[in-house]
């Protein structure tokens, strides 16, 4: 694959543009297609099955565009369908949001007990405590779902008393006596300051966007596929429903018009052999 192709970014919807934001700023002479499942959100409810067919036939779509690398920028999505694309889609090369994050969090660590905010789908994979006590057996973790942050986010109530009373009585659930906090939802970057307030001050913020751009960089460095332009990169977002309200969306996660590189895309769904055989003998 050319360096000089794009990289994919995949999201349930408009939270991973929290990641996209956070890689064009480390990334700034790449190419990128985002691509927006908006059609199907949320994935946070989902059965584990349902995200690894949705990721799956994702990652075949951004594959036809001759992407040379994959970011997972769903937390549902890299929670529950990476083994997934590995065994269906095994020339793509990839990374999630996940592991970033719970590195991150382990080297921030000074106490081992950790927090973690994640939608529902993510808390019940519990994928972060079990990568955590993966780096760090002696850790402390509680994961928290905050389904109702996703929507501060997406209405661009990022702060004031509003966000500050709903982001509070979230942060009182919190049981351990951490000093950091993962932020494990590609939306609640945007509420990081809100956070920052409300927490004490030795808590540490990770956040997985931006420590997840850092890998994919090094990641691409490593491969020796950078793109070697020194023009700026471009940009195309692809959605599967309601471009203009992701447009409207993206403004606010990205504080810049996006509505001209915003466009409609079909995406299939992809179905393992043995559900595919059992639907022909169905039929």
């Amino acid at each position: 694959m050319s360096s000089q192709n794009p990289i994919g970014v995949f999201d349930s919807g408009v939270g991973g543009l929290t990641v996209y934001r956070a890689l064009r700023e480390a990334l700034p002479h790449e190419d990128f297609i985002y691509l927006g499942d908006t059609a199907r959100l949320p994935y946070g409810t989902k059965s584990k099955e349902t995200v690894e067919r949705y990721t799956v036939s994702a990652a075949q779509l951004l594959r036809e565009k001759e992407i040379k690398f994959l970011v997972v920028a769903c937390n549902t999505a890299s929670a529950h369908a990476l083994e997934a694309l590995q065994r269906d889609v095994p020339d793509l090369p990839y990374c999630g949001v996940i592991a970033a994050g719970a590195e991150a969090a382990v080297k921030a660590t000074k106490n081992g007990r950790i927090a973690v905010l994640a939608t529902e789908g993510t808390v019940r994979s519990g994928i972060y405590t079990d990568m955590i006590y993966g780096l760090r057996p002696d850790a402390e973790v509680q994961m928290l779902a905050c389904n109702l942050l996703v929507a501060l986010a997406e209405e661009g109530w990022c702060e004031g008393e509003e966000a500050e009373a709903v982001i509070g009585r979230y942060l009182k659930r919190l049981t351990v006596d951490y000093d950091t906090l993962v932020l494990g939802c590609t939306h609640f970057p945007l509420l990081a300051p809100v956070m920052r307030k409300l927490c004490a001050p030795h808590v540490r913020i990770v956040d997985s966007a931006s420590v997840t751009a850092r890998a994919v960089m090094d990641l691409l460095t490593a491969r020796g596929v950078t793109n070697p332009q020194e023009q700026a990169g471009r940009d195309s977002f692809l959605v599967t429903d309601l471009p203009e309200r992701f447009a409207r969306l993206g403004k606010n996660f990205l504080g810049r018009e996006i509505a001209d590189k915003v466009a409609l895309t079909g995406l299939s769904v992809f179905y393992p052999i043995n559900i595919t055989n059992s639907l022909n003998r169905v039929a």
